[in-house]
Protein backbone atom coordinates (compact mmCIF):
# COMPACT_ATOMS: atom_id res chain seq x y z
CA UNK A 1 0.00 0.00 0.00
CA UNK A 2 3.00 1.99 0.76
CA UNK A 3 5.61 2.73 -2.48
CA UNK A 4 7.89 5.04 -0.73
CA UNK A 5 9.18 6.29 2.93
CA UNK A 6 11.23 9.51 2.69
CA UNK A 7 12.75 11.13 5.80
CA UNK A 8 12.54 14.39 6.25
CA UNK A 9 15.48 14.90 8.83
CA UNK A 10 18.25 17.35 8.39
CA UNK A 11 21.69 15.73 8.30
CA UNK A 12 23.06 15.55 11.77
CA UNK A 13 20.44 15.70 13.66
CA UNK A 14 19.46 13.23 16.39
CA UNK A 15 15.46 13.81 16.54
CA UNK A 16 13.41 11.55 14.93
CA UNK A 17 12.80 12.00 11.19
CA UNK A 18 9.70 13.39 9.83
CA UNK A 19 8.23 11.00 7.31
CA UNK A 20 7.17 11.01 4.09
CA UNK A 21 4.83 8.13 2.47
CA UNK A 22 3.25 8.29 -0.68
CA UNK A 23 -0.17 6.13 -0.84
CA UNK A 24 -0.58 4.09 -3.79
CA UNK A 25 -4.29 4.07 -4.45
CA UNK A 26 -5.76 4.15 -8.21
CA UNK A 27 -9.57 2.68 -7.51
CA UNK A 28 -12.28 3.49 -9.97
CA UNK A 29 -14.62 4.80 -7.78
CA UNK A 30 -11.65 7.80 -7.28
CA UNK A 31 -11.20 8.68 -10.79
CA UNK A 32 -14.78 8.84 -11.07
CA UNK A 33 -15.51 11.23 -7.97
CA UNK A 34 -12.28 13.46 -9.25
CA UNK A 35 -14.22 13.88 -12.54
CA UNK A 36 -17.50 14.76 -10.81
CA UNK A 37 -16.26 17.20 -8.86
CA UNK A 38 -14.28 18.42 -11.54
CA UNK A 39 -17.68 19.62 -13.63
CA UNK A 40 -19.96 20.37 -10.53
CA UNK A 41 -18.07 21.52 -7.26
CA UNK A 42 -15.01 23.21 -9.30
CA UNK A 43 -16.77 25.80 -11.49
CA UNK A 44 -19.29 26.87 -8.55
CA UNK A 45 -16.06 27.91 -6.56
CA UNK A 46 -14.67 29.42 -9.64
CA UNK A 47 -17.77 31.72 -9.43
CA UNK A 48 -17.67 32.18 -5.82
CA UNK A 49 -14.19 33.42 -6.36
CA UNK A 50 -14.96 35.60 -8.77
CA UNK A 51 -17.66 37.45 -6.26
CA UNK A 52 -17.00 36.34 -2.95
CA UNK A 53 -18.98 39.24 -1.60
CA UNK A 54 -22.30 38.56 -2.77
CA UNK A 55 -24.59 37.59 0.07
CA UNK A 56 -24.22 33.67 -0.53
CA UNK A 57 -26.59 31.06 1.14
CA UNK A 58 -23.72 29.31 2.74
CA UNK A 59 -25.90 28.05 5.60
CA UNK A 60 -27.88 25.88 2.70
CA UNK A 61 -24.67 23.81 2.41
CA UNK A 62 -25.30 22.61 5.60
CA UNK A 63 -29.23 21.84 5.93
CA UNK A 64 -28.45 19.80 2.99
CA UNK A 65 -25.84 18.11 5.22
CA UNK A 66 -29.27 16.55 6.89
CA UNK A 67 -29.33 13.97 4.10
CA UNK A 68 -26.47 12.19 5.13
CA UNK A 69 -26.86 10.22 8.04
CA UNK A 70 -24.53 9.20 10.41
CA UNK A 71 -23.26 5.33 10.70
CA UNK A 72 -25.43 2.92 11.61
CA UNK A 73 -25.84 3.11 15.86
CA UNK A 74 -24.13 5.96 16.27
CA UNK A 75 -25.03 7.98 18.95
CA UNK A 76 -25.11 11.79 19.26
CA UNK A 77 -25.78 14.59 21.83
CA UNK A 78 -25.63 18.55 21.42
CA UNK A 79 -24.01 20.29 23.56
CA UNK A 80 -23.34 24.64 24.77
CA UNK A 81 -19.97 25.60 24.62
CA UNK A 82 -19.48 29.45 25.65
CA UNK A 83 -19.90 31.19 22.24
CA UNK A 84 -21.06 28.07 20.15
CA UNK A 85 -22.75 24.55 19.77
CA UNK A 86 -21.20 21.24 19.50
CA UNK A 87 -22.11 17.80 19.43
CA UNK A 88 -21.15 14.46 21.05
CA UNK A 89 -20.79 11.58 18.06
CA UNK A 90 -19.98 8.05 19.43
CA UNK A 91 -20.21 5.28 17.20
CA UNK A 92 -21.29 2.08 18.79
CA UNK A 93 -19.37 0.47 20.91
CA UNK A 94 -16.32 2.69 21.57
CA UNK A 95 -14.21 3.43 24.48
CA UNK A 96 -14.01 5.75 26.66
CA UNK A 97 -10.71 6.06 27.78
CA UNK A 98 -9.51 8.27 24.72
CA UNK A 99 -11.51 11.18 22.82
CA UNK A 100 -11.53 13.99 19.80
CA UNK A 101 -11.96 17.33 19.54
CA UNK A 102 -13.19 17.76 15.89
CA UNK A 103 -13.58 21.14 14.00
CA UNK A 104 -15.00 20.72 10.79
CA UNK A 105 -13.99 22.30 7.24
CA UNK A 106 -15.52 24.75 4.53
CA UNK A 107 -13.39 27.66 4.19
CA UNK A 108 -14.52 29.21 6.86
CA UNK A 109 -17.41 29.83 5.56
CA UNK A 110 -19.88 26.92 5.32
CA UNK A 111 -20.47 22.89 6.43
CA UNK A 112 -20.79 22.72 9.75
CA UNK A 113 -22.33 19.61 12.17
CA UNK A 114 -24.64 17.95 9.48
CA UNK A 115 -22.38 17.81 6.40
CA UNK A 116 -19.58 16.47 8.56
CA UNK A 117 -21.93 14.04 10.85
CA UNK A 118 -21.43 10.86 8.98
CA UNK A 119 -17.63 11.69 8.48
CA UNK A 120 -17.28 12.48 11.90
CA UNK A 121 -19.33 9.20 13.31
CA UNK A 122 -16.56 6.88 10.61
CA UNK A 123 -13.72 8.56 12.69
CA UNK A 124 -15.32 7.99 16.00
CA UNK A 125 -15.38 4.65 14.77
CA UNK A 126 -11.77 4.29 13.32
CA UNK A 127 -10.07 5.25 16.46
CA UNK A 128 -12.43 3.52 18.98
CA UNK A 129 -13.77 6.41 20.73
CA UNK A 130 -15.87 9.31 20.83
CA UNK A 131 -15.48 12.54 19.09
CA UNK A 132 -16.58 16.13 20.35
CA UNK A 133 -17.02 18.09 16.75
CA UNK A 134 -17.39 21.86 17.56
CA UNK A 135 -20.24 24.49 15.43
CA UNK A 136 -17.46 27.37 15.81
CA UNK A 137 -18.31 30.30 14.18
CA UNK A 138 -17.83 31.39 10.86
CA UNK A 139 -17.14 34.32 8.47
CA UNK A 140 -18.86 36.66 7.62
CA UNK A 141 -20.03 37.27 11.06
CA UNK A 142 -17.13 36.30 12.79
CA UNK A 143 -13.04 36.55 12.04
CA UNK A 144 -11.38 33.45 11.78
CA UNK A 145 -10.05 34.02 15.40
CA UNK A 146 -13.58 33.51 17.06
CA UNK A 147 -13.45 29.83 15.54
CA UNK A 148 -10.08 28.90 17.64
CA UNK A 149 -11.54 30.69 20.75
CA UNK A 150 -14.04 28.13 20.37
CA UNK A 151 -11.91 25.41 19.41
CA UNK A 152 -10.22 26.02 22.71
CA UNK A 153 -13.37 26.41 24.36
CA UNK A 154 -13.79 22.79 23.22
CA UNK A 155 -10.65 21.15 25.02
CA UNK A 156 -11.92 22.96 27.64
CA UNK A 157 -15.16 21.05 27.63
CA UNK A 158 -13.10 17.88 27.51
CA UNK A 159 -10.64 18.59 30.54
CA UNK A 160 -13.81 19.56 32.70
CA UNK A 161 -15.64 16.44 31.52
CA UNK A 162 -12.63 14.27 33.08
CA UNK A 163 -10.38 13.63 29.97
CA UNK A 164 -6.71 13.58 30.49
CA UNK A 165 -4.67 15.23 28.25
CA UNK A 166 -2.85 12.06 27.30
CA UNK A 167 -6.26 11.51 26.17
CA UNK A 168 -7.17 14.27 24.05
CA UNK A 169 -6.92 14.47 20.10
CA UNK A 170 -7.65 17.80 17.94
CA UNK A 171 -8.40 16.70 14.36
CA UNK A 172 -9.73 18.46 11.52
CA UNK A 173 -10.36 18.76 7.47
CA UNK A 174 -9.38 21.69 5.05
CA UNK A 175 -9.91 25.13 6.82
CA UNK A 176 -10.54 22.85 9.96
CA UNK A 177 -6.82 21.66 9.79
CA UNK A 178 -5.74 24.90 10.34
CA UNK A 179 -8.11 25.52 13.17
CA UNK A 180 -6.82 22.21 14.65
CA UNK A 181 -3.13 23.48 14.96
CA UNK A 182 -4.18 26.86 15.71
CA UNK A 183 -6.05 25.20 18.63
CA UNK A 184 -3.02 23.57 19.67
CA UNK A 185 -1.17 27.03 19.66
CA UNK A 186 -3.49 28.73 21.31
CA UNK A 187 -3.36 26.29 24.60
CA UNK A 188 0.39 27.01 24.61
CA UNK A 189 -0.42 30.61 25.14
CA UNK A 190 -2.92 30.06 27.46
CA UNK A 191 -1.07 27.81 30.12
CA UNK A 192 -3.25 25.00 28.89
CA UNK A 193 -1.44 21.24 28.82
CA UNK A 194 -0.63 19.72 25.17
CA UNK A 195 -3.04 17.50 23.83
CA UNK A 196 -1.78 13.69 22.70
CA UNK A 197 -1.33 14.34 19.25
CA UNK A 198 -2.98 15.75 15.66
CA UNK A 199 -4.53 14.42 12.80
CA UNK A 200 -5.59 16.65 9.91
CA UNK A 201 -7.07 15.32 6.60
CA UNK A 202 -6.27 18.04 3.27
CA UNK A 203 -5.17 20.82 5.59
CA UNK A 204 -4.91 24.28 4.67
CA UNK A 205 -1.87 25.64 6.82
CA UNK A 206 -1.04 29.02 5.16
CA UNK A 207 -2.86 31.62 4.33
CA UNK A 208 -0.61 33.09 1.98
CA UNK A 209 -2.07 31.65 -1.68
CA UNK A 210 1.77 32.22 -2.72
CA UNK A 211 2.57 28.88 -2.26
CA UNK A 212 -0.42 26.84 -3.50
CA UNK A 213 -0.89 29.28 -6.84
CA UNK A 214 2.95 28.06 -7.74
CA UNK A 215 2.58 24.86 -6.81
CA UNK A 216 2.00 22.30 -9.78
CA UNK A 217 -1.34 20.89 -8.61
CA UNK A 218 -2.94 24.55 -9.38
CA UNK A 219 -4.13 23.73 -12.42
CA UNK A 220 -4.60 19.96 -11.25
CA UNK A 221 -6.90 20.17 -8.44
CA UNK A 222 -10.74 18.81 -9.06
CA UNK A 223 -12.04 20.45 -6.22
CA UNK A 224 -10.48 24.11 -6.30
CA UNK A 225 -9.64 26.68 -9.20
CA UNK A 226 -6.61 28.78 -8.48
CA UNK A 227 -8.33 31.83 -8.17
CA UNK A 228 -10.34 30.67 -5.14
CA UNK A 229 -7.04 30.94 -2.79
CA UNK A 230 -6.72 34.45 -3.13
CA UNK A 231 -10.23 35.27 -2.64
CA UNK A 232 -10.45 33.61 0.44
CA UNK A 233 -7.52 35.41 2.06
CA UNK A 234 -9.46 38.41 0.66
CA UNK A 235 -12.25 37.57 2.30
CA UNK A 236 -11.06 37.09 5.45
CA UNK A 237 -8.93 40.01 5.78
CA UNK A 238 -11.61 41.99 4.80
CA UNK A 239 -13.86 40.16 7.78
CA UNK A 240 -10.74 40.45 10.57
CA UNK A 241 -11.13 44.47 9.18
CA UNK A 242 -14.81 45.08 9.64
CA UNK A 243 -15.05 42.91 13.18
CA UNK A 244 -12.09 43.86 15.29
CA UNK A 245 -12.51 47.11 17.22
CA UNK A 246 -11.47 50.04 15.60
CA UNK A 247 -10.15 48.46 12.33
CA UNK A 248 -7.05 47.21 13.99
CA UNK A 249 -6.18 43.52 14.39
CA UNK A 250 -2.71 42.16 14.61
CA UNK A 251 -0.89 40.21 11.49
CA UNK A 252 -2.67 36.78 10.86
CA UNK A 253 -0.08 33.95 12.56
CA UNK A 254 -0.88 30.83 9.66
CA UNK A 255 0.37 27.80 11.32
CA UNK A 256 3.62 27.46 9.12
CA UNK A 257 4.84 30.27 10.37
CA UNK A 258 4.14 29.92 14.09
CA UNK A 259 6.72 28.36 16.57
CA UNK A 260 5.60 24.70 16.21
CA UNK A 261 7.71 23.41 18.93
CA UNK A 262 6.33 21.85 21.69
CA UNK A 263 3.44 20.70 19.35
CA UNK A 264 2.49 16.86 19.95
CA UNK A 265 3.02 13.85 17.38
CA UNK A 266 0.89 15.40 13.92
CA UNK A 267 -0.38 12.87 11.28
CA UNK A 268 -1.29 14.95 8.19
CA UNK A 269 -3.43 13.25 5.02
CA UNK A 270 -3.01 14.89 1.60
CA UNK A 271 -4.48 13.61 -2.00
CA UNK A 272 -1.56 14.28 -4.42
CA UNK A 273 -3.16 16.46 -7.08
CA UNK A 274 -4.78 18.18 -4.72
CA UNK A 275 -4.60 22.73 -3.81
CA UNK A 276 -3.21 22.21 -0.61
CA UNK A 277 -0.62 19.46 -0.64
CA UNK A 278 1.51 22.47 -1.15
CA UNK A 279 0.60 23.51 3.00
CA UNK A 280 0.45 20.09 3.64
CA UNK A 281 4.23 19.46 2.27
CA UNK A 282 5.21 22.94 3.95
CA UNK A 283 3.87 22.20 7.24
CA UNK A 284 5.77 18.61 7.53
CA UNK A 285 8.38 20.81 6.97
CA UNK A 286 7.99 23.15 9.45
CA UNK A 287 7.18 20.60 11.90
CA UNK A 288 10.40 19.27 11.43
CA UNK A 289 12.49 22.04 11.70
CA UNK A 290 11.04 21.96 15.03
CA UNK A 291 11.75 18.71 16.30
CA UNK A 292 8.01 17.84 15.95
CA UNK A 293 7.52 14.42 15.23
CA UNK A 294 4.95 14.30 12.51
CA UNK A 295 4.41 11.95 9.27
CA UNK A 296 2.91 13.35 5.88
CA UNK A 297 0.70 10.65 4.04
CA UNK A 298 0.09 11.81 0.36
CA UNK A 299 -2.68 9.59 -1.30
CA UNK A 300 -1.89 9.17 -5.36
CA UNK A 301 -4.98 11.07 -7.11
CA UNK A 302 -7.02 11.42 -4.02
CA UNK A 303 -9.00 14.43 -3.78
CA UNK A 304 -9.64 17.26 -1.29
CA UNK A 305 -10.89 15.12 1.94
CA UNK A 306 -11.38 12.31 -0.19
CA UNK A 307 -11.67 10.60 3.39
CA UNK A 308 -15.10 11.50 3.69
CA UNK A 309 -16.02 9.22 0.73
CA UNK A 310 -17.31 6.36 1.93
CA UNK A 311 -17.89 4.40 -1.24
CA UNK A 312 -13.89 5.16 -2.08
CA UNK A 313 -11.80 1.93 -0.50
CA UNK A 314 -8.63 4.37 -0.31
CA UNK A 315 -11.38 6.25 2.54
CA UNK A 316 -11.11 3.58 4.08
CA UNK A 317 -7.47 2.77 4.68
CA UNK A 318 -7.10 6.35 5.17
CA UNK A 319 -8.96 6.37 8.15
CA UNK A 320 -7.53 3.06 9.46
CA UNK A 321 -4.00 4.50 8.98
CA UNK A 322 -5.72 7.31 11.34
CA UNK A 323 -6.96 4.81 13.73
CA UNK A 324 -3.53 3.46 14.35
CA UNK A 325 -2.25 6.78 14.72
CA UNK A 326 -4.49 7.27 17.57
CA UNK A 327 -4.08 3.90 19.16
CA UNK A 328 -0.36 4.37 18.87
CA UNK A 329 -0.14 7.75 21.06
CA UNK A 330 -3.14 7.92 23.03
CA UNK A 331 -2.99 6.91 26.69
CA UNK A 332 -5.00 4.54 27.47
CA UNK A 333 -4.89 3.27 31.24
CA UNK A 334 -7.86 4.89 32.73
CA UNK A 335 -11.03 5.35 31.87
CA UNK A 336 -12.34 9.31 31.65
CA UNK A 337 -15.87 11.00 31.47
CA UNK A 338 -18.41 10.24 29.34
CA UNK A 339 -19.83 11.50 26.33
Amino acid sequence: MTTVLTALKQPGSTKKPSTRRDMSSSSLSSKALAAYLQLTVRPFLSVWAKMPNLPWPMGLVDYAGMLVPPVKGTRRRRVLLADCGAEWIRADGVRDDRVVLYLHGGAFICCGLNTHRRLVSRISNSVDAPVLSVDYRMMPRNPIAHAVEDGVDGYRFLLDSGYRPDQIFIAGDSAGGYLAFMVSLALRTLDLPTPAGIFVMSPLTDMDPTGKLEHPNASKCAVFPADAVPALTVLADRVDAEIVVEGKHGPRVSPVDADLSGLPPVLIQAGSTEMVLADAELMAERLDAAGVDCELQVWQDQVHVFQAADFLPEAHRALSEIGEFVRTHGAIDAVAGTA
